[in-house]
């Protein structure tokens, strides 16, 4: 990451189905793993969550500028166990701890009930409710999130835009194998 400001963002897009549209968002890379890409997120209301709901699959794309490369991936989406879940979230700040439980995220803040000051009362409710407690259970709609790919590009930059690109396949055939092609720019 020399240089590369906030390297873990990524650009991670769903797919609705059977209407087909198309959603993106970036978000936070937690962890990488030999299965794969995490996240975490509301799995209850967020636009992502009724995407995966209809169609498991997702790509991630990162772009880091300062090094003129990108990765992408392709795979299936699969919800982390409720102990991986807790390891992470009991790492996280109090106030997102809080906020995760405040947030009905993706829903619309209605103007006439105060916008951005539902929330706010979400907040201090949240608060009220584990005051004086350090541990904060993790919600049931929240958790973590494993895009196990079955593609992975590799793109470098180069001069005159005769870019290196290298695509790796999940070989099926072979536990752990990839197969590897170079691409044209």
């Amino acid at each position: 990451s020399v240089g590369v400001h906030l390297p873990e963002t990524v650009c991670f897009s769903t797919c609705h189905l059977p209407s087909g549209s198309i959603s993106s968002r970036y978000v936070y890379l937690k962890e990488l793993d030999p299965r794969g890409f995490v996240i975490y997120s509301n799995w209850g209301t967020s636009r992502k969550a009724a995407d995966v709901n209809t169609n498991p699959r997702a790509s991630l794309a990162f772009w880091w500028y300062e090094v003129e490369r990108q990765v992408r991936v392709e795979g299936k989406v699969e919800r982390l166990s409720q102990e991986e879940t807790k390891r992470y979230y009991d790492l996280r700040a109090r106030g997102s701890r809080i906020g995760a439980w405040a947030s009905e995220q993706s829903k619309v803040l209605p103007e006439e009930e105060g916008g951005r000051e539902v929330l706010e009362r979400r907040v201090m409710d949240v608060e009220k409710r584990f005051e004086g407690k350090e541990e904060i259970p993790v919600p049931e709609f929240w958790g973590g999130a494993r895009v196990v790919p079955e593609m992975v590009e590799f793109w470098q930059g180069r001069e005159s835009r005769l870019h290196d690109r290298f695509r790796y396949l999940r070989d099926e055939g072979e536990e752990g194998g990839w197969t590897i092609e170079r691409l044209s720019p």
